[in-house]
């Protein structure tokens, strides 16, 4: 999926969560480490959104373990989840939305052609049965839809999360 689809996908996450759990009450902390977290993974790709923010660490993340292997396995969630956990204890907000975004990038990962290395270092690659091509029409209408979502919740509450 492109940058734009995580992004759309990992708020529309967050707002499913926060709609749920009614835990965060419209927290931009919250929505703001979602939408983070959506890209995150990507910083394996020197192409990427994020890879073009952090030219370097792309680099060397690309070079040490290439595109959808580590940055999109179960392993570097619970690393990463630990890591905020133990350096920002209080930031529970940061954390669980990282976590949200994170996993909502995973999954819509899985539901492209390629899919991911979900249980790295084991190299099986993991897809949905339902997948598309990065970049296709299918992919144009997942993120059309994700943006009605986000109008529909946001338009829902009065423009207060």
């Amino acid at each position: 999926m492109t940058g734009k689809t995580h992004i759309a996908g990992g708020l529309s996450a967050c707002l499913l969560v926060d709609t749920v759990l009614t835990t965060y009450t419209g927290s931009p902390l919250f929505y703001l480490a979602g939408i983070g977290g959506s890209l995150l993974p990507d910083i394996c790709h020197r192409r990427s959104k994020i890879g073009r923010r952090i030219p370097i660490l792309s680099y060397f993340v690309s070079m040490l373990f290439g595109h959808r292997t580590l940055t999109h396995s179960l392993l570097f969630v619970a690393l990463l989840t630990l890591f905020v956990h133990i350096v920002f204890p209080q930031a529970m907000l940061i954390r669980d939305g990282l976590l949200v975004g994170l996993l909502s990038h995973i999954v819509l990962d899985m539901a492209t052609t390629r899919g991911v290395q979900l249980f790295y270092p084991f190299s099986v690659k993991i897809r949905l049965p339902l997948y598309t091509k990065t970049g296709g029409v299918v992919e144009s209408a997942i993120f059309l839809g994700f943006c009605a979502y986000i109008l529909i919740v946001i338009s829902g509450t009065g423009g207060k999360l």
